[in-house]
């Protein structure tokens, strides 16, 4: 079934399942894993949510488009294949700073809202995310309600 679900989002996604550039320690991957989390946490895969999620990648990584399908294409691997949140968070521990990983955590509320709203999945992965990240509580409410004043405005 995971499988089938993976399968599905890679179509969704644009492409088929294909090996990439992007290594497994790769911060980029760790950050796209945990939006394509994100994306699937509900069950609901909706377009809006996909197109959110390309734009941020090719944008926040500066990648071409057709790398930032790549990235996407790897990230629905690695999360498919993930048991928890650790292996991507502690990479993003590593790599990034405070203020990327607070960054981090405003991408994924800025996925999560794309389809209208923030279901309880969705802001509890986040929750989850942000204390293995290292972000205060503080900072998430902030960010949260940041990014929902920027999609009701």
């Amino acid at each position: 079934m995971l499988r089938s679900l993976t399968d599905f989002i890679a179509e969704i996604a644009g492409g088929g399942r294909e090996t990439s550039a992007f290594a497994e320690n790769d911060y980029r991957l760790a950050a796209a894993a945990l939006l394509v989390h994100v994306v699937t946490i509900d069950g609901v895969i909706g377009a809006d949510e996909m197109a959110k999620l390309r734009r941020l990648l090719a944008a926040r990584f500066t990648l071409s488009e057709g790398d930032a399908e790549k990235l996407l294409a790897a990230a629905i691997t690695r999360d498919a294949e993930a048991v928890d949140l650790y292996g991507f968070t502690s990479v993003l521990n590593r790599a990034m700073d405070e203020e990327g990983r607070r960054r981090v955590v405003e991408m994924m509320f800025e996925v999560a809202y794309a389809d209208g709203g923030l279901t309880e999945f969705e802001d509890n992965l986040v929750w989850r995310a942000a204390e293995l990240l290292n972000v205060t509580s503080r900072d998430r409410v902030e960010i949260r309600k940041r990014v929902r004043d920027a999609f009701e405005g």
